[in-house]
């Protein structure tokens, strides 16, 4: 069953995390992401939805660092109820689809709960003073829609940052599996 993002309160400060990075060992904290705004999206492994963008993901993760904006994957899902989502799997899956950012694990599922996370694919972009601007889909693509996976939504978001400008407060929540809770 498909489920929404809950669409956290714009102006939200970014919440504090620190995780680990399955595929390098490292802790990654909010404090490491620098940049001039910062996209956090949650996914996971098995999600059909995720599947459908992860090459946009790869895409967009390689031209936010070529502008100088930092981006991080989280997965929060239960293992024990989605072993396909765990540790070494993420690692698997950062190598198969080419994903340049981190792929963070959310062992105790705070994080997504600080988030307000729903499902996935779930993103969140931060301005320079870690406000958030933008929460929702990547863009209008979904598995079987036959538009192409853009991340037009989140592009543009980023792009008012760059630019200075407001981002446009008219947002569409994401839409997918929702996060596999204990």
């Amino acid at each position: 069953m498909a489920i929404e993002s809950t669409m956290l309160a714009l102006g939200t400060p970014a919440p504090q995390f620190a995780l680990p990075d399955p595929a390098t060992g490292d802790t990654v904290k909010l404090d490491d992401l620098t940049g001039a705004a910062l996209v956090v999206t949650f996914i996971c492994n098995h999600c059909p939805y995720v599947q459908h963008v992860a090459a946009g993901l790869a895409e967009l993760g390689r031209d936010l660092t070529a502008q100088g904006v930092a981006m991080v994957a989280i997965s929060s899902n239960d293992i024990t109820s989605h072993p396909q989502d765990g540790p070494e799997q993420m690692a698997a899956e950062a190598r198969r689809h080419g994903w340049t950012f981190p792929y963070l694990y959310d062992e105790t599922q705070d994080v997504a709960r600080a988030f307000s996370a729903a499902c996935t694919p779930d993103t969140f972009v931060f301005d320079g003073e870690r406000r958030l601007v933008y929460r929702g889909q990547l863009d209008d693509s979904r598995p079987r829609n036959g538009l192409p996976v853009t991340a037009a939504d989140v592009r543009a978001a980023v792009e008012a940052v760059l630019a200075g400008r407001v981002v446009d407060p008219n947002q569409r929540p994401s839409i997918g599996c929702g996060i596999k809770w204990r």
